[in-house]
C-alpha cells in the first residue's frame, strides 16, 4: 500500500507525579505536533471514572485543539453514543463544523468506554441494546441533514451548520462493520482493542456498504498501539512499559501511569507473559525500519490506505521522538506539504 496516511489517537493520559492540567495540555501540544510532523488526523477518546485518563470529554477537548492547529483534522475516537442523546451529538457537533469548517471528525461506538454502572448514570436511559444504538444513529442522520421531525414540526439541531462532520463508526470485534456499511459511514478497525480482527471486517464492510452523500465509496481506517524507538533497546523500553499497562488494565487498575523504574524492575509471571503473547496483535513496537514494514504490512493485509496510532509512554520526550520518528520513516510532512 502506497503513500499511507497515519493519524494520531490520544487519551489525555495522567503520568505519575503529574495532574490533569498537564495530561491535557500534552494533548494540545502533541496536537501540534502531530500537524508539525504531517499526520492526518487526531482523535480523542471518551473514559469515564478513570484517574489513568482524563481524556473524558471529546467534544469539549476538541474545540481547543482545532483553535489550537490550523489545518489537521480533529475527531473523536469516540463518541460512545449509548451515554449520550443524539439530538445533542448532533449539536455539538454541528457547532463544532460552524467553528471549524471541514476539519471535524465524528468517531462513534457503542461501547460504554467505562464500567456498566458509570455509564447507566451518564445516560440513565441507556438500556445498551443493539436496537437502541441504531435507532440513534437513524436519529442522528436525521439531525445532521434537517429530516428530523414529529406530528408537530420539524426538530432542528442547531447551529446548522453548511457541513457536517465525516462519521465514522468504531469497530473492535467485527460486529460494526455491517453498521458502518448500512449507514454509509467510514469505518474504523480498533486493533488497538482487539489484536485478532481480522481483515474480512473490512471485506465485510466493502462487500454491504451503501453509498451515502458523505461517503460515495467505502472508506476503511486501522488503529493500533505503535512505539518506535531510535535503537532496538530503546524500542523494548518502550514496549515493556506498554505491556505492563496492558496487564494493569486487566487486572482492573486504571490508576496513574507507572514510574519506569518499576516498570523495569517489574517480572512478569508465567499468567502474565501469556496475556502478553494474546495482546501481541494489539501492538507495533521497533526502531523506525520495523515500524515501517510492520505497518506497511497491516495497511496491504487489511486494504487501508489510513492508519491511527496510539503511542503512550512514561515520558513526554520518548514519545514525542516516537511521532519524530515515524514520520520519518513515511516521509509525512513532504507528502502533506
Amino acid at each position: 500500500m502506497d503513500n499511507i496516511k497515519l493519524g494520531v489517537l490520544d487519551q489525555s493520559v495522567v503520568r505519575q507525579g503529574a495532574t490533569v492540567q498537564e495530561a491535557i495540555l500534552e494533548t494540545v501540544a502533541t496536537a501540534q505536533l502531530a500537524e508539525e510532523l504531517g499526520y492526518s488526523r487526531f482523535w480523542v477518546s471518551e473514559h469515564h471514572n478513570s484517574t489513568f485518563i482524563a481524556g473524558s470529554t471529546p467534544e469539549v477537548l476538541m474545540v481547543k485543539l482545532a483553535d489550537a492547529t490550523n489545518h489537521i483534522r480533529i475527531g473523536s475516537g469516540g463518541i460512545m453514543l449509548p451515554n449520550h442523546s443524539a439530538l445533542k451529538v448532533a449539536e455539538n457537533f454541528r457547532m463544532l463544523e460552524t467553528l471549524f469548517p471541514g476539519r471535524i471528525d465524528l468517531g462513534m461506538g457503542r461501547a460504554p468506554g467505562t464500567d456498566r454502572l458509570t455509564s447507566s448514570l451518564l445516560n440513565p436511559s441507556n438500556d445498551f441494546s443493539e436496537s437502541s444504538y441504531l435507532r440513534q444513529l437513524e436519529h442522528l442522520q436525521h439531525f445532521f441533514n434537517d429530516t428530523a421531525g414529529t406530528e408537530r414540526g420539524f426538530i432542528y439541531a442547531t447551529p446548522q451548520s453548511t457541513t457536517i462532520p465525516m462519521q465514522w463508526i468504531l469497530s473492535s470485534s467485527g460486529g460494526s462493520s455491517n453498521i458502518a456499511a448500512r449507514f454509509g459511514l467510514g469505518l474504523a478497525v480498533a486493533k488497538f482493542i482487539n489484536g485478532f480482527v481480522r481483515p474480512d471486517v473490512v471485506e465485510t464492510y466493502r462487500r454491504n456498504f451503501r453509498p451515502s452523500e458523505q461517503y460515495p465509496a467505502p472508506h476503511a481506517l486501522l488503529s493500533v498501539f505503535v512505539l518506535c524507538g531510535e535503537t532496538e533497546e530503546k524500542a523494548l523500553e518502550l514496549r515493556k512499559t506498554m505491556d505492563y499497562i496492558l496487564i494493569e488494565f486487566e487486572k482492573g487498575k486504571f490508576g496513574p501511569f507507572p514510574d519506569r523504574q518499576t516498570v523495569m524492575n517489574y517480572r512478569f509471571t508465567p499468567g502474565e507473559l501469556e496475556r502478553l503473547r494474546y495482546n501481541s496483535g494489539r501492538i507495533v513496537s521497533g526502531t523506525k525500519e520495523d515500524v515501517k514494514k510492520q505497518l506497511t504490512d497491516l495497511a496491504n493485509e487489511f486494504e487501508v490506505d489510513e492508519i491511527i496510532i496510539s503511542t503512550m509512554a512514561d515520558s513526554a520526550e520518548d514519545r514525542i521522538r516516537s511521532f519524530e520518528l515515524i514520520s520519518e520513516a513515511f516521509n509525512l510532512r513532504e507528502t502533506v506539504h
